[in-house]
């Protein structure tokens, strides 16, 4: 009787490694798709900075009508561009609120243990960020003709640039704060620490040029005072004298972008005792 083993043929293994691309838009995709289906979340986004520029810029127009500029411009026009900033600067800041939310889901600890770098994911969840960040800009940017803003191809794109910019760098800085911590209050609680400061102090409100010593010291540091000043001389040209030459405050933005975005690749990278996920 004849004995022998059987050999079955051997499978080659295939080791295909993601890659950078697929899984970084995977996320970036779940990011958008996830805004977008929590209706009550969109509109509050959109609403509630309409709201703030209409009741404020209406409301405190005499009150603030010497710092809203030279040229006979409404506080109401003044205050667009901070209702802009701060459309911006929210939805970029809470949509890494889905960081935490991921982690207390478990779907974090799944894409960790996935054959993917944690750049990748940084580059995603970043990335759908600052999309959701720039669209809510964009869409209120709409608004803009009917205030006798005229734009031109070039400042139009310039625009959406310095929203970019804006939205990216904070974005980053989200990802930065919420990447260590697991709870929602928590990162509420930091984010309002300096959230609602951080805008005031961009010229959102008031100019830099009539603020007090101390006050425009702080708003000079501030990257978001040159976000705020380049699209204020972008938008009213002729009604706006900028504290910042336009190249500067891109100088500027781009370089807030490139250090929030690094520290973000070396806080999810370092090496801790504490679990990821």
């Amino acid at each position: 009787m004849a004995s022998g083993t059987q050999t079955l043929p051997r499978t080659a293994s295939v080791t295909s490694s993601p890659g950078v691309i697929t899984p970084a838009m995977s996320l970036w995709k779940r990011e958008v798709v996830r805004f977008y289906r929590n209706r009550s979340r969109v509109a509050g986004v959109i609403a509630s900075p309409l709201l703030f520029w209409i009741v404020i810029g209406s409301g405190f127009g005499n009150s603030f009508s010497a710092s809203a500029g030279a040229s006979g411009q409404s506080y109401l026009t003044f205050f667009y561009t901070g209702a802009l900033t701060m459309i911006v600067l929210f939805t970029a800041i809470f949509t890494m609120m889905s960081v935490i939310e991921d982690r207390n889901e478990g779907f974090l600890l799944s894409v960790l243990v996935a054959p993917v770098s944690r750049s990748v994911i940084v580059l995603g969840k970043v990335l759908g960020g600052t999309t959701l960040a720039a669209l809510q800009g964009l869409m209120f940017l709409v608004l803009a003709p009917f205030i006798g803003v005229h734009f031109s191809l070039a400042s139009l794109l310039m625009s959406v640039l310095v929203i970019f910019l804006i939205a990216f760098s904070l974005t980053s800085l989200g990802f930065i704060i919420a990447w260590p911590m697991d709870s929602t209050q928590a990162f509420h609680a930091i984010i309002n620490l300096f959230l609602i400061p951080l805008w005031i102090l961009s010229g959102a409100m008031f100019s830099l040029t009539h603020a007090s010593t101390w006050i425009r010291a702080l708003m000079y540091i501030n990257p978001l005072t040159y976000g705020t000043d380049a699209l204020r001389a972008l938008l009213f040209p002729a009604q706006t004298t900028p504290v910042f030459a336009l190249a500067t405050s891109l100088a500027v933005l781009i370089g807030f972008t490139v250090v929030m975005f690094t520290i973000a690749f070396f806080v999810a990278n370092r090496r801790t005792t504490k679990p990821a996920a």
